[in-house]
């Protein structure tokens, strides 16, 4: 029988790409977000080994319908990866209204709070009990960008949910880890090509790589035995200025 994979944020980009890879090894995919027909075409790449569902990640009862609607229709939820995200233009602080911090905050932390704290429920009171939780972190989780505060400050904070989701999910047989992803070739990577702010200020072009090296990683990290876990995973472009950078 497959096992039950989430996506959220499954109609683009690495989740979709995510999706297709987990589709097309053995799992299930349902495929989540705002936009029903950007799902569909999702499912339509992996054929029948998938579903969708549409919701908005921020809004509780929605995230609640969803879970309970995997778990009337497949009985369990085996791996979440909890990819979802959003992003403003760069400026520096003074500049960034508040509503565009909150924007941001509200997808990338709150959503992925609201999200992982759905599939830990589900995963917990399932029989057999257990899964695996999957946070889609970023380099800015570790090192910012210049003009990157809302994005920065949620990617911090995915990297302490990740450790606390990972602590409280040890009685239930519940991993969780984050993969740290720089520079995959997506429709957030478009401006590298031309030029993107350094921290010594001047404007570089920048590798990227692509996206379906993150895809064979989260495909590698759901396939693990729930006895192994990778707590952290870094795949970025070789040459792009992280190592060092500042």
């Amino acid at each position: 029988m497959s096992k039950i994979a989430l996506v959220t944020g499954g109609g683009s980009g690495i989740g979709r790409a995510c999706a297709v890879t987990l589709g097309k090894n053995g799992f299930h995919v349902v495929v989540t977000g705002r936009r029903i027909e950007a799902l569909n075409e999702t499912v339509d790449l992996i054929g029948q080994n998938a579903s969708s569902i549409s919701a908005d990640i921020t809004n509780p009862g929605e995230a609640d319908a969803l879970f309970d609607k995997i778990e009337a229709d497949h009985g369990r939820l085996d791996v979440l990866f909890n990819n979802a995200g959003n992003n403003v233009p760069a400026a520096p602080i003074g500049d960034i209204p508040v509503a565009d911090f909150k924007k941001v905050i509200d997808v990338n932390l709150l959503g992925a709070f609201i999200m992982a704290r759905g599939a830990f429920n589900l995963m917990r009171r399932q029989s057999p009990q257990g899964g695996r939780i999957i946070n889609n972190g970023s380099i800015s989780a570790t090192m910012p960008r210049p003009g990157s505060t809302p994005y920065t400050c949620s990617k911090h904070a995915i990297s302490g949910l990740t450790r606390t989701v990972s602590l409280d999910g040890r009685p239930y047989n519940i991993a969780c880890g984050q993969i740290d992803i720089g520079n995959a070739a997506s429709d957030m990577t478009t401006a590298m090509q031309s030029g993107v702010p350094q921290a010594d200020l001047s404007i570089k072009s920048e590798p990227v790589m692509d996206v379906q090296n993150v895809s064979d990683s989260v495909l590698h990290m759901a396939n693990l035995p729930l006895e192994a876990n990778v707590l952290f995973m870094t795949v970025m472009a070789s040459a792009m200025p992280f190592v060092g950078r500042g």
